[in-house]
């Protein structure tokens, strides 16, 4: 389908977020790929270049090798487009863990997009330091600080990029990229803050498969709980956030 015929799966939500149902995984996997096709190609033509915030997770690793493969990624011109992170753990770039690692072995380095288009964040070693270099290197690469895109995942404690519940950096207002504790997991983390991603042109979660269903219901449609529910948080009636959800993920929403 072309993406005209996609669009017709985005509905409005509410005041701050959208939500798309494209249908199974595959197809949701699908419409993932040709909205980022959509936005990168929309964003050359306006300004000669695309910048993107890449998550972790299972979802965005299947959308980064689909758009790698042989049927997408002639589509893009992939030197023309700026990559970044909007969170990683305190591991080295050659760890299993690292979403560096995952975004280079399943696109980036087939794609031969140039290494100085990537923009790895530096959390194993002084990490307040490189957080505050993350947010100057984004001041000089992204124009007003406004991605074109971040992409975003949701855990079943209802946390996104690496905002947990009840940590530190939920309270951040004056910072793009902070270092954040996140005591429940006995580890520390660097991510984008809220005031960054509810600038972004386009902010996209991507909540897929039946594990999901519970916590989406309470996030999209429970009390609005920031603290325990970081996602709540994201989008504002400027910048909506598109929540793109399977069919699996959204059987107890009421739509």
């Amino acid at each position: 389908m072309s993406f005209s015929d996609w669009q017709k799966c985005i509905k409005d939500f509410d005041a701050r977020r959208d939500i798309a149902l494209p249908g199974n995984y595959d197809q949701t996997i699908e419409f993932c790929v040709e909205y980022f096709i959509e936005q990168a190609r929309a964003s050359v033509v306006e300004k000669g270049f695309f910048t993107v915030a890449l998550s972790g997770g299972s979802t965005p690793k299947a959308i980064l090798k689909l758009l790698s493969s042989e049927k997408y990624s002639h589509r893009l011109e992939w030197d023309k487009i700026l990559f970044f992170f909007g969170d990683e753990r305190s591991v080295a770039p050659e760890d299993p863990d690292s979403n560096y690692k995952m975004a280079m072995d399943c696109a980036l380095k087939a794609l031969k997009v140039p290494s100085d288009h990537i923009f790895r964040m530096v959390v194993e070693s002084s990490p307040d330091e490189n957080a505050l270099a993350y947010e100057k290197l984004i001041e000089e690469k992204v124009p007003n600080t406004q991605f074109d895109l971040i992409m975003l995942g949701m855990g079943d404690d209802g946390h996104t990029a690496s905002l947990f519940p009840h940590t530190k950096a939920l309270k951040v207002n004056s910072s793009l990229v902070v270092a954040n504790e996140v005591p429940q997991k006995q580890t520390l983390r660097m991510t984008f803050t809220y005031p960054l991603i509810n600038q972004a042109h386009s902010i996209c979660f991507f909540v897929l498969g039946d594990k999901k269903t519970t916590i989406l219901k309470d996030v999209l449609q429970g009390p609005y709980i920031p603290l325990e529910h970081p996602s709540q948080k994201i989008g504002t009636e400027k910048h909506k956030a598109l929540w793109i959800v399977d069919h699996d993920a959204s059987t107890q929403l009421k739509l």
